[in-house]
């Protein structure tokens, strides 16, 4: 029989990622997808992505000669020379992106692979290239991708593109330089599909040739910066030379219509070529410091608020002018023309071309540095500008001239240019023609869609008529929102405007028009002081002094009306998204059935009848979260659990806290009922839910419990018929009767013991049995005589029976549950803690500890808000969590937690006695284990407690969790599907990436800092944990350079080996130089970092934040918002609430946390709906993450200028029309600063970056091109908000030096106690809303109105009135004060730095040194200024003393310098403490003794610390000087007042009076410089002696004169106190003008300045000092600052005076 060959088959394809596993390097570890044999590489859209960049059938014939090219990557790695880390990090990076909306399109919108896989590469495209094709269209150049590219091609320029962003390092925040150069790149390889040869670049070269010479760049600009304090317009930032490639000239270079130098034919030197045309760019446009700015020009002046809001400004006036001209016109007259009312308010359009003409002026100067490099239609639009509103500023009042009958003064020279002629319709025909402009303006706001379309045409009329609207620019086109969303701010800001200016009207102008009027006709005849100007009419000077304060009210009081009706509106739109529906555990208790059903519509993703036991499990592990974290008992857990469903038991089951005690109460009730009460006791049983269930639960609990210790059949038989007796319907009470279940009860009582105590096999036998007979005896009789069920239980066959018991499952505790849970169903708690100690409060007490208690209602409370329905985990949006660390605590060491500071108080024993319930819990979580166990335990326990990179991690890796919960309640029915099994568990992996930023790890690493081995210990605790690091590595310079080496900068990418405990790397990719060095170091270190996160959203996490598991349960559903519109847009930001953990540590951190709770709540919601202004004030928003890294990434970074760098995420998102959400179904946990100099040094940093936001072209930009009523809003809760605090303080001053002129000139007793003025209250009325925002009501209001929302309007009222009892209001004053003074300072001098305040336990006792270094010239200065000011209004000053509100106010500006001075020493703990009190003081004298020097830090000499206080003169602008000198001139006032009042004087009005004040402070400069020590030191001992009889001749002459003036000159008491007052100021006028003249004055008097400086310092020192040590005697007012600081803490049983005293004995019990 022949035999027949069977042919070979041919081996089995490879797998697509077979190619992959070539480009390993051994040495590396894997990131996420290893490339190999894995499970996860089985998924089918892992195979298809793998597949899709592997395909390389179309470039076979465009590979390179001898290089292996395995994918896309590989392949433009080759052409191009980019980094192996880069191109390995890149290709993982898109095959998880391409394998997850893959996934999502094939799923959701049912298409086949093939379908599916074409949309992902197109959506990916679509994503990634977006800006590009903008940018291309911006620029009028051809997109260099293909109109009818394959998917391999769209995959390679997608590929390119990430490859180019990868390395880019810095120039990530240059976004359309990176279009210019993947312009360039794509053209080369366009060329390559075209068929010209392939050349090879090495590796490394695309860093080395491209990216590293625009490093160089940047980094020679960023050196002009001189560490923040040379000017901005003196060097070039991220966005100036960003803005090279919007220009003109890169247009005309890419269109080629400019020709270049230099020209290759060569098309491979691309690397070189390409680098050249960028190096040519950017020096063109950098070469000297005039050549610096582009587009825009970031100059220090408090001019930019006016020119960014230009048109606000132009509103109020117009409306003031307005309002003034009705006034004036009716007051006193009642039979005022209408008409020619009418005709003088037309007048306000003048002011509007004076105005516009204003703005043109300004525009031209501070933009003049911008021209160089501008665009010639930018200056031309300027000039032109200028040209025009200078036209129209004189055609108008020209015009209007005619229109006036018998003009006169102005309108009569203006008259005469016109001819003397009269015509009326005149100006209305030539204000119709100006106004026209404004008109279509208002017309295009109406139509805001064609608005956006002509915004981003090309048409060129059209491009003319914006251009002349507004510069034509790359951002800032086309922000306009829906029609809807439109109409909605435009109404609020009607309403808003409409009271605002009513309100000034009737109560700030029209009141003082009538004094006005009176005083301009008052002649004044006894004038006190010399008149330099004597012949000034009508009392101007008096008009000025009273009008000056209103005004600035009238423009600052729009914040206070603002926040009023944001406030109301924000909580009733809070009100309509449901919040604050459950906010106790008792309305958990009321809707807990129904939550199920909730959680089902928002989570659940099937219709299986199963899905009850998908909300069991999350709640489940939600509790069991509280627990870990020790939130939570053991005995809190098993009354929140939810028991398991039991098999033969309907419905759903129900955690015990929602059931205990029910069964007693029904049995006291039930007993009563008798055999045809049936109805009445169902009727009684169904009243009540709970109760029902409980008895349905104890019912078939302990059925089943009985049945699991029978095992004789017999005995289950008859305990089977006493349930089933039981369980019929309408038959319980015919069976049984109700007066024996009392006996029953106990009897129950007696077997459950027996259950729970510890008993032996047969002792628990022999008990078991009896008590199950005891039982069975009372049954027949409770039996009614006439049930059937009476003669199946004999008594005396019950002795026989239940002696056969199951004790085979004791040891394993398997019925201990259900005994637990029918004692906790049987008894009240109160009751059975006598009894086991177990249980102690009832249902609505639980759990006790209040965090645990909000976590629940919030969670519960959020399930019936507007929450997105969540997405199978499969078909959910990818996401990744960034976190940046520097050198913060990672988690707290034996030693940190042992130490103890002055008082002896540990951080250990301080947290224990803060958190008694926790520390309790955590004990008894700690109960069995090893010692060395708990000692790691008790380190993760403080650290979870405080602001640490620890509790960040553990928060963030809920994610993770969450993810692994869900896909295990997901895949559980097809377990045993293969494909089903791995994603169970990889699929998180594929969603989930949470990368921290460990900036200086390898510094850590190499000098062995404990923190390094704190960070590994995270990535072996959370294996899918990345922590990215820069390394500083020495390399060898490949030259012949002998042995040199150069510094090289790597970002590098580990994760942790659980096998050998160590860190394995995954990527490492060269920089092209150091990364922190250019910009702002937080967001350099997150934009290193970001090239190794994944997915389409990144949410951004900060070191002091911490998240919830049932949080995290709810990432699926928020980022469900991102293809939902909301307005006109998608978001492209997610805004989520934030809850602050600190607020318990002490009152201050309460306030924080108040103020905080309303701005994250309230505050945003509000903002990003209805006014659609909400950026990124920070974390944890969630970014589109695509949008963003190619738009510049997650925030800006220019030194100083980008100080804030959050919000210009935001701002940079809108510009570039994104749209900003917020979501209040979401909360993550933040920490806050606590104590006084924390949380100033945190205001004063958020003020100092306000400041430098005012000055930015983003805020510009927006300003300008936000419609008006949206530029209102963005005004107010921006840049406004700090402004508006420095007009508030600014009042302060302008009122008290107008009523000082009034006092020292005699005006006011003459003019103001005038009849017809006298009881005129006017201006104390118009100032109220001064003292409003000085007394933090602004902070107050939408604190309440969250609170009252959230928790109750009874709990909100209590909290208000115990935080007015805290002292709040006086830390509210306090923190204004702070962030006018740095909010000033920073825009007229800079000097702003990141401000490190430490994340600490910060309460403790601060040095009075350290507080007057701290606050000295901030608050102290000023409030001995004003305080100075007070005391000579009413020295001198004998008005309004009947006016109960002047009264009011003059208290409000008392309680401002009081606050002022004291604020810091009320809130410091033991601020009034004797011993320390004693301490501080020797502490402060030899602070203020020792000599400065270099090296000496401030807090160690008076002098070094008075040198860096100055140092913002040294780099400040001659403008800045010389403003400082004329601020500093108003301390000279002072003596030219008080000198003409003096009695010595004799009502001399003579300038002789004036110039002899200036000897005796000659005298009192000089004399005591001629007697000093150290002058007399000088000498030779020889001359001692003749030099201290000079010095007692000088005294005895000093001593004679002031006889002679006290005797014969008419001096008196009164005149040398009066002198003091007047000499004082004079003084510090002196040392302001000497510091502001420093560079003049160094060498010739700056050490007699330095000497007055310090004795000034000492001055001010001892007078704050001395209050402080009278109150540090009373030993009462300690323990009442101690209550003041600490009620909170008091609350929850923290005896903190005994902490501070460092008294442990009440902390015993804990240890």
């Amino acid at each position: 029989m022949a035999s027949s060959s069977v042919p070979k088959r041919p081996p089995p394809p490879p797998p697509p990622f077979a190619r992959l596993m070539r480009s390993r390097d051994p040495r590396n570890e894997y990131n996420i997808l290893p490339f190999d044999g894995s499970p996860i590489m089985k998924l089918p859209e892992i195979e298809i992505a793998v597949e899709a960049v592997t395909k390389m059938k179309s470039l076979s014939s465009r590979k390179i000669d001898g290089v292996d090219e395995i994918d896309i990557f590989s392949w433009l790695s080759s052409l191009f020379g980019f980094q192996k880390g880069n191109t390995t990090n890149q290709r993982e990076h898109l095959i998880l992106l391409l394998a997850n909306i893959y996934t999502r399109k094939k799923d959701l919108k049912r298409c086949t692979e093939v379908e599916a896989l074409k949309g992902a590469i197109k959506q990916s495209k679509q994503d990634f290239l977006n800006n590009y094709e903008l940018w291309c269209n911006y620029m009028r150049t051809k997109s260099n991708i293909r109109a009818e590219e394959t998917e391999q091609e769209c995959l390679i320029y997608v590929a390119l593109y990430l490859l180019i962003w990868g390395e880019a390092s810095n120039i990530r925040f240059m976004p359309e330089c990176i279009c210019y150069i993947f312009h360039k790149m794509a053209d080369d390889v366009n060329q390559v599909f075209s068929g010209d040869k392939m050349i090879q670049n090495p590796d490394g070269s695309f860093l080395s040739n491209v990216i590293k010479p625009i490093y160089e760049i940047l980094s020679k600009e960023a050196g002009k910066n001189k560490g923040g304090k040379a000017s901005h317009s003196r060097w070039s930032n991220y966005d100036d030379l960003n803005e090279c490639f919007w220009s003109g000239k890169c247009s005309l270079e890419l269109r080629e219509l400019i020709p270049f130098t230099y020209i290759y034919i060569d098309l491979y030197q691309f690397v070189f070529f390409n680098t050249v045309q960028i190096f040519h760019i950017l020096e063109k446009f950098t070469d000297g410091w005039w050549k610096s700015k582009i587009n825009f020009v970031e100059v220090r002046t408090y001019w930019q608020v006016y020119r960014s809001f230009d048109r606000m400004w132009v509103f109020f006036i117009m409306a003031l002018q307005a309002m003034i001209i009705v006034a004036w016109t009716q007051s006193g007259s009642t039979s005022a023309n209408n008409e020619v009312v009418l005709r003088r308010v037309l007048s306000i359009f003048i002011t509007y071309a004076i105005l516009s003409f204003f703005r043109a002026i300004l525009d031209v100067i501070l933009s003049i540095h911008a021209w160089r490099n501008s665009d010639l239609t930018q200056p031309l639009r300027y000039i032109l500008k200028l040209v025009v509103a200078a036209i129209w500023a004189v055609v108008l009042p020209v015009g209007y001239s005619t229109s006036v009958k018998n003009p006169t003064g102005p309108l009569k020279f203006l008259n005469h240019w016109a001819r003397d002629s009269h015509n009326q319709s005149l100006y209305n025909y030539i204000l119709v023609l100006y106004m026209i402009p404004d008109l279509l303006a208002i017309m295009l706001f109406l139509l805001p869609r064609l608005r956006e379309k002509m915004e981003l045409s090309d048409w060129p009329v059209i491009n003319i008529v914006m251009w002349w609207a507004q510069p034509k620019l790359y951002v800032g086109r086309g922000m306009h929102v829906g029609t809807f969303s439109l109409l909605k701010y435009t109404i609020f800001w009607i309403l808003v405007l409409s009271v605002k200016l009513a309100f000034s009207y009737f109560v700030e102008i029209l009141p003082l028009i009538r004094p006005t009027k009176v005083i301009m006709k008052i002649q004044v005849e006894n004038y006190r002081l010399h008149k330099f100007v004597p012949n000034v009419k009508h009392n101007m000077g008096v008009i000025i002094a009273i009008w000056s304060p209103i005004i600035l009210v009238y423009f600052m009081d729009v914040q206070v009306w603002y926040t009023i009706f944001s406030t109301l509106l924000g909580g009733v739109l809070g009100a309509f998204r449901h919040l604050g529906e459950i906010r106790t555990i008792g309305m958990v208790h009321s809707r807990f059935e129904s939550i199920s059903s909730k959680f089902r519509s928002c989570f659940s993703t099937s219709k299986e009848p199963n899905e009850n036991e998908y909300f069991c499990c999350m709640w489940n592990e939600f509790i069991r979260s509280m627990r870990m974290e020790d939130l939570i008992s053991n005995r809190d857990r098993e009354l929140l659990l939810l028991p398991p469903p039991l098999a033969n038991k309907p419905g759903d089951q129900l955690p015990l806290f929602l059931l205990a005690s029910k069964i007693p109460a029904a049995i006291n009730i039930a007993k009563e009922f008798k055999r045809k009460d049936h109805a009445e006791l169902e009727k009684f049983i169904g009243s009540d839910k709970y109760t029902c269930a409980a008895i349905l639960d104890c019912y078939y609990t302990l059925k089943s419990l009985i049945f699991l210790l029978l095992k004789d059949e017999d005995d289950k038989k008859i305990v089977d018929e006493v349930f089933h007796a039981a369980n019929g319907k309408k038959l319980f009470l015919q069976n049984f009767n109700m007066s024996g279940m009392p006996l029953l009860a106990v009897k129950f009582e007696k077997f459950l013991k027996i259950l729970m105590a510890d008993y032996g096999d047969e002792e628990f036998k022999s008990k078991i049995t009896t008590a199950l007979q005891e039982i069975m005896y009372i049954i027949p009789e409770s039996i009614d005589d006439n049930s059937p069920l009476k003669g199946a239980l004999k008594r005396d066959e019950i002795s026989h029976k239940f002696k056969n018991i199951n004790t085979s499952d004791i040891k394993k505790n398997i019925w201990s549950e259900k005994a637990l849970k029918l004692i906790t169903l049987k008894y009240d708690f109160h009751i059975f803690q006598t009894k086991t100690n177990f249980y102690q409060e009832s249902g609505t007490d639980v759990p006790l500890n209040s965090e645990a208690r909000r976590r629940i209602t919030f969670f519960v409370n959020s399930l019936f808000m507007n929450m997105r329905s969540a997405p199978k985990v499969s078909n959910m949006r990818s996401f990744s969590v960034l976190t940046p660390h520097y050198n913060e605590e990672v988690v707290y060491s034996d030693e940190e937690l042992n130490k103890e500071n002055e008082d002896g108080v540990s951080t250990l024993f301080y947290l224990k006695t803060i958190y008694p319930d926790e520390w309790t819990n955590f004990e008894e979580r700690m109960k069995d284990k090893l010692e060395e166990e708990k000692k790691e335990e008790r380190r993760k326990w403080v650290s979870y407690r405080g602001q640490t990179l620890s509790r960040s991690v553990r928060g963030m890796m809920y994610y993770k969790k969450a993810l692994e919960l869900q896909c295990s309640m997901e895949f559980t029915d097809s377990i045993s599907n293969e494909e089903d099994c791995i994603r169970k568990q990889k699929l998180p992996d594929l969603k989930f990436t949470y990368i921290i930023s460990c900036q200086i790890y390898g510094n850590l690493k190499r000098s062995k800092d404990p923190r390094q081995k704190d960070i590994l210990n995270l990535m072996i605790m959370y294996p899918s944990l990345r922590v990215a690091y820069i390394d500083e590595v020495d390399e060898a310079l490949k030259e012949k350079t002998e042995g040199k080496t150069e510094k090289v900068y790597y970002s590098v990418l580990i994760k942790g080996d659980t096998i050998n405990y160590s860190e394995r790397e995954i990527y490492r990719i060269r920089l092209p130089g150091s990364p922190t060095k250019i910009g702002e170091g937080k967001p350099e270190n997150q934009n290193h970092a970001i090239i190794f996160t994944r997915g389409e959203a990144l949410q951004t996490i900060d070191m002091n934040q911490d998240n919830y598991f049932e949080e995290a349960f709810k990432m699926r559903n928020v980022l469900e918002e991102f293809p939902h519109s909301h307005g006109a847009q998608k978001p492209t930001i997610l805004g989520l609430r934030e809850h602050v953990f600190t607020g318990s540590v002490s009152s201050l951190a309460w306030f924080m946390s108040n103020q905080e709770f309303s701005f994250v709540t309230i505050g945003q919601r509000f903002l990003a709906s209805p006014l659609r202004v909400r950026f990124h004030y920070g974390h944890p928003d969630i970014f589109d993450r695509i949008f963003h890294i190619t738009r510049g990434g997650i925030s800006k970074a220019s030194k100083t200028i980008n100080l804030s760098e959050d919000i210009f995420a935001g701002f940079n998102s809108t510009l570039r029309l994104g749209s900003v959400t917020h979501h209040d179904y979401v909360q993550v946990g933040k920490g806050r600063d606590v104590g006084m100099n924390q949380i100033s040094i945190f205001e004063a940093k958020v003020a100092n970056g306000n400041g430098e936001q005012t000055l930015t072209r983003d805020v510009h930009r927006l300003g300008c091109h936000f419609d008006f009523f949206r530029m209102l809003s963005f005004y107010c809760t921006t840049v406004g908000f700090y402004f508006n605090s420095l007009v508030t303080v600014l009042i302060v001053y302008v009122f008290l030096y107008g009523r000082l002129y009034m006092v020292m000139t005699g005006l006011e007793r003459e003019i103001l106690e005038d009849p017809q003025i006298k009881n005129n209250n006017a201006l104390e009325a118009a100032l109220v809303t001064q003292s409003f925002i000085q007394m933090g009501m602004l902070l107050v209001l939408p604190m309440l109105m969250e609170i009252g929302l959230e928790k109750g309007f009874r709990t909100a009222l209590g909290d208000f009135f115990i935080m007015q009892l805290q002292l709040s209001s006086v830390f509210f004053t306090f923190q204004l004060g702070t962030k006018a003074h740095y909010f000033g300072k920073t825009i007229l001098h800079g000097g702003s730095k990141y401000r490190a305040t430490g994340r600490g336990f910060v309460v403790r006792h601060s040095k009075f040194a350290d507080n007057y270094r701290l606050y000295s010239r901030s608050h102290f200065v000023k409030a001995l200024e004003l305080g100075l000011l007070l005391v000579i209004y009413e020295v001198y000053g004998e008005s309004y003393r009947s006016s109960s509100l002047y009264l009011f106010i003059t208290f409000s500006m008392w309680f401002l310098v009081g606050s002022w001075l004291f604020a810091p020493f009320i809130f410091n703990p033991s601020g009034f403490e004797w011993q320390k009190t004693v301490n501080d003081w020797t502490d402060w004298k030899w602070w203020m003794g020792i000599r400065g020097g270099v090296g000496i830090q401030p807090e160690n000499s008076w002098e070094s610390w008075w040198d860096k206080e100055q140092e913002h003169l040294r780099y400040t602008s001659i403008r800045g000087r010389v403003l400082e000198i004329l601020l500093a001139l108003r301390f000279f006032v002072y003596q030219y007042g008080i000198v003409y009042h003096l009695d010595i004087a004799h009502h001399s009005r003579n300038l002789l009076v004036y110039g002899l004040s200036w000897c005796a402070v000659l005298v009192i400069l000089i004399v005591p410089k001629m007697v000093s020590v150290r002058r007399l030191q000088m000498f030779h001992m020889d001359l001692q002696l003749p030099l201290r009889m000079l010095k007692g001749l000088l005294y005895l002459i000093l001593l004679a004169v002031m006889i002679i003036l006290f005797k014969f000159c008419g001096l008196t008491l009164s005149d040398l106190f009066a002198s003091i007052l007047a000499f004082m100021p004079t003084g510090w006028a002196f040392i302001l003008v000497g510091q502001a003249c420093r560079p003049c004055l160094h060498k010739l008097l700056w050490e007699p300045i330095k000497e007055v400086a310090r004795a000034y310092d000492f001055m001010m020192g001892l007078l704050l000092f001395t209050p402080i040590a009278f109150l540090s005697w009373l030993p009462a007012v300690n323990e009442f600052q101690t209550r003041i600081l600490f009620n909170q803490a008091f609350s929850r049983g923290l005896h903190i005076s005994m902490i501070l005293a460092g008294k442990k004995d009440g902390g015993a019990s804990f240890n």
